[in-house]
């Protein structure tokens, strides 16, 4: 095993583990999900089969990452984020579409974010804790609120900047 799995740790046959990932206490991976090179998946984390993480992807605690979530490399997740991934949902719902998610390369999310199901966070955003995301965010985008609303714009290193700069 080239990864670091914490005794406590459950990970499905099937599942694709990258070289230099931790996955720490009680977090269970299903089998069928693709996590790359050099992420940590903090305790108590919950990845679905149908889920893609990039290298270097850090996941802080108590994060659900359900089917239909691509995170691509370099992304930040905060503790207690919640991915939704049905629209309508109910209880054993036959007429479920299942709506990816895209979080794009080195964007971050705040604590207690909740991200809603078909939407595109862009490159090196920022999603302010306790934002609730209903739509698309721009890239390098800084986001506050419920709804999430857009307040400024940050560089590739999470400096603010203007949209000039950004140019």
């Amino acid at each position: 095993m080239s990864y670091f799995k914490h005794p406590t740790a459950l990970v499905g046959d099937g599942a694709i583990i990258g070289e230099g990932t931790r996955v720490w206490a009680f977090v269970n991976i299903m089998k069928g999900a693709l996590i790359g090179l050099n992420c940590n998946i903090c305790d108590h984390c919950y990845v679905e089969g149908n889920v893609v993480l990039g290298n270097n992807v850090t996941i802080k605690n108590n994060v659900p990452v359900y089917d239909g979530v691509i995170l691509e490399d370099n992304v930040f997740v905060g503790p207690n984020a919640t991915f939704v991934n049905d629209r309508r949902p109910r209880s054993r719902s036959a007429g479920w579409t299942l709506e990816r998610t895209f979080v794009r390369k080195g964007a971050s999310i705040g604590a207690n974010a909740t991200i809603m199901c078909g939407v595109t966070i862009g490159e090196y955003a920022v999603v302010g804790a306790g934002c609730v995301v209903i739509r698309d965010v721009p890239p390098h985008a800084v986001m506050v609120g419920n709804p999430a609303r857009q307040v400024g714009f940050v560089d590739k290193d999470g400096r603010p900047v203007s949209a000039e700069e950004l140019a």
